[in-house]
C-alpha cells in the first residue's frame, strides 16, 4: 500500500487522505456517527478517536471532518498513519455485500419553476445540505453528477439543493423533449451509486453562505437585520420555486441591498419583478425605509 497523500480542503475543519486507487466503485458513503459505520469497518475505527465528526469515503479518498477540539496540524500525520497501517493489516473499508444494499430505488419527477427555462428534478431523498451552483462543465469538480449532465447538448447551467436538481436549458429544446430523458438519467445514476456531489469540496462552494456566517457579528446592525429577513422569509419561498438567494453586501449610504440569485431564479423573466414588487417591498416595510433598494448582482 503506498502512502496515503493529505490534502486540505477549502474548509479548515475537513482534511482529505487520498490513495492512489480508487477504493470505492461510482459510490459515495457519509458516516455521522458509529452507529452508522457497520458496513464500514475503517469508519467505525475512526470514529473511536474523539475529535471525528464526520467520515466521507468516495472515489479514491477519506475525507474526515473534525471537532474544534483539536487542530489538523496535531493529528493528521497519526490519522494517515492509523488509516495505512488499517489498509495495508487487510482491513476493509467498505464491506462489498453491503455496497449492494446501498442502491435502493428512488423516485425522480419534475416540477415546473417560474423561470421557463429551468426544471426543478426533485429526488426522494436528500443530496445535500449546502446549495451549489455550477455554470459550465469546468465548475464541476464537486459534482460528478453535474458534469454528467452537462454532456447533454442542451444543459446550461445546474443548481443542486437539499433533495433537488434544477437544470437550465439552452432553448434549442423544449422541455417536453427532453424531460424524460433527464429524470431517467438522474434516477439511474443515483440508484447506480454514482456520486452526486463531494461534500467535503461542496462546503467550499456556497461561499456566499460561508462568509455570512462567519462574518454576520461583524456586519452593521442593518445587515444582519436584512440577512435575518431573507433567511426567515425570502429563502424557503425562493428554494421552493428550485433557486436559491444569497445576502451580497448593503450600502449605508445609498441604501442598496445587493444579492446573489442562484439556481432557476437565475436569468429568470420574473426575478426583476420579484426583486421590486416582493422582497425590496417587504424590506421597506420591515426596515420601515422606503429608501431601501434592491438589486441582483447577476440577475
Amino acid at each position: 500500500m503506498s502512502k496515503i497523500a493529505i490534502k486540505e480542503t477549502q474548509n479548515a475543519s475537513i482534511l482529505k487522505f487520498e490513495f492512489e486507487d480508487f477504493i470505492t466503485q461510482n459510490e459515495s458513503f457519509e458516516f455521522k456517527n458509529i452507529d452508522e459505520t457497520k458496513n464500514s469497518p475503517l469508519a467505525q475505527q475512526l470514529f473511536y478517536l474523539p475529535f471525528v465528526k464526520t467520515v466521507y469515503i468516495s472515489g479514491n479518498f477519506i475525507a474526515i471532518e473534525k471537532f474544534s477540539i483539536v487542530e489538523w496540524d496535531d493529528v493528521k500525520d497519526a490519522v494517515a498513519e492509523q488509516i495505512e497501517t488499517f489498509v495495508t493489516n487487510g482491513g476493509i473499508i467498505i464491506t462489498p455485500s453491503e455496497n449492494k444494499a446501498q442502491k435502493q430505488p428512488i423516485t425522480v419527477y419534475g416540477e415546473t419553476t417560474p423561470n421557463p427555462a429551468a426544471l426543478k428534478f426533485v429526488v426522494s431523498r436528500m443530496l445535500t445540505k449546502s446549495p451549489v451552483e455550477f455554470k459550465n462543465i469546468d465548475d464541476t469538480a464537486a459534482s460528478p453528477l453535474a458534469k454528467e449532465l452537462f454532456k447533454f447538448p442542451y444543459v446550461k447551467e445546474i443548481f443542486i439543493d437539499e433533495n433537488y436538481i434544477s437544470v437550465t436549458k439552452y432553448e434549442v429544446n423544449n422541455w417536453d423533449e427532453i424531460t424524460l430523458e433527464l429524470r431517467t438519467f438522474i434516477k439511474q445514476y443515483i440508484e447506480n451509486g454514482g456520486t452526486v456531489l463531494d461534500e467535503s469540496i461542496i462546503v467550499a462552494k456556497a461561499e456566499q453562505e460561508k462568509t455570512k456566517t462567519k462574518e454576520f457579528d461583524n456586519l452593521d446592525v442593518t445587515s444582519q437585520q436584512i440577512i435575518n429577513i431573507l433567511e426567515e422569509y425570502v429563502k424557503p419561498a425562493v428554494q421552493a420555486d428550485g433557486g436559491n438567494i444569497a445576502f451580497e453586501s448593503y450600502n449605508e449610504a445609498d441604501k442598496t441591498v445587493k444579492v446573489v440569485l442562484q439556481g432557476a431564479c437565475s436569468g429568470c423573466p420574473s426575478s426583476t419583478f420579484t426583486l421590486k414588487s416582493g422582497i425590496e417591498n417587504m424590506l421597506k416595510s420591515m426596515l420601515n425605509d422606503e429608501d431601501i433598494k434592491v438589486e441582483a448582482i447577476n440577475a
